[in-house]
């Protein structure tokens, strides 16, 4: 399978470019996408990369009925010298095979989705934006198409890559955001389908979600299914706590995904000798050293917006304030230094770029 050719078809008819410092998230897409087939008898076949546009689909595909589908996010940036890279594109293929696993998809060759992605950001890489904060969002995915009814995995399938070129993920920025601490919904349960990155997982979190923009807060704070009380994700990013100079973060239990983001802030603090725990944290717990004055910082981490503080969270009625609504300076340096790594002004010492030509 790594010896496939990925045929490539150029379109003879680009489209006019977004200006990069008005760019909405995941609202326009480049000129061309990736999509490669799976049967049974052929495996995976038919790489190709060929401009965007529609695809045909049967009325009685799989994915529309039991929404059987996976997908990826991933970044490419631009430094200061129009190089253009990619940010841990391997992990997040390690990921997409893990989520294939949960959802009954066959494996794809690691190698040869990393060749794609690498081949189509080099294709459309004047699509990567330049203003500050921008990047080229990548988006993997991989969806059932059978024509089958049957309540059983679909025997067809299809990956697709496409791209689009994205702005801040939240509207304030890095400032510090409100978050509503979710206590009614929940999100995923141990042994569910929480660790794997499924189209289900976050349209049931869609209503959750509009009840607390309407009250006006950015994002939820997810607890587990059980108790209701043990912190898991922030909307679909992992979350941080500074506790009197230790950094905590949920562990990964069977619930919550394995975030690319979290596994190299974890990185990041054991490499400046931060103590950081991975651990089962209450909101009780968080309340309790909030007033003994113990909580310092708090973010959360995901590709979408990489570092994003939290200034507020809101739990039956309470308001508990971080840091008085300001972002803390090691959030801060954390910010700093990942994208300075990802945009190419800090060095790479951990090798997690990935250049593209």
């Amino acid at each position: 399978m790594r010896n496939q050719e990925i045929k490539v078809t150029l379109t003879t008819s680009k489209k006019e470019k977004p200006k990069s410092d008005q760019l909405p998230f995941g609202r326009y897409f480049t000129d061309h996408m990736f999509m490669m087939d799976y049967t049974p008898e052929k495996g995976w076949y038919d790489p190709q990369i060929l401009p965007y546009g529609p695809i045909e689909l049967d009325p009685a595909a799989s994915i529309l009925h039991y929404g059987q589908t996976i997908f990826e996010g991933l970044k490419a940036y631009v430094t200061k010298d129009g190089e253009a890279r990619i940010f841990r594109p391997e992990k997040n293929i390690q990921r997409l095979n893990r989520s294939n696993d949960r959802m009954s998809i066959p494996q794809v060759d690691e190698e040869l989705v990393l060749e794609a992605i690498k081949k189509i950001v080099s294709i459309d890489k004047e699509w990567i934006p330049n203003a500050p904060g921008t990047a080229l969002y990548i988006r993997p995915y991989v969806f059932a198409t059978e024509a089958n009814i049957n309540v059983v995995p679909s025997s067809d399938y299809k990956l697709m890559i496409i791209l689009s070129p994205v702005g801040a993920y939240f509207k304030e920025g890095l400032n510090p955001v409100k978050i509503a601490v979710e206590d009614q919904y929940v999100r995923a349960v141990p042994g569910g389908t929480g660790e794997a990155k499924t189209g289900g997982n976050y349209a049931g979190s869609f209503k959750a979600q509009k009840a607390v923009a309407e009250k006006g807060f950015s994002q939820i704070l997810w607890l587990d299914a059980i108790e209701h009380r043990y912190i898991e994700e922030v909307g679909a990013s992992n979350v941080f706590f500074k506790i009197d100079g230790e950094v905590v973060t949920p562990a990964l239990t069977g619930s919550i995904l394995h975030g690319v983001t979290r596994n190299s802030v974890i990185e990041l603090l054991k490499h400046w000798g931060v103590p950081v725990t991975e651990r089962k944290i209450s909101v009780e717990e968080l309340y309790a050293l909030s007033l003994e004055g113990k909580l310092e910082e708090a973010f959360s981490s995901g590709t979408a917006a990489v570092i994003s503080p939290i200034g507020q969270l809101t739990w039956k009625g309470q308001d508990l304030v971080v840091n008085d609504n300001k972002i803390g300076e090691l959030t801060q340096k954390i910010y700093d230094t990942l994208t300075g790594i990802q945009y190419g002004n800090v060095e790479d010492t951990f090798n997690w770029i990935t250049e593209i030509e």
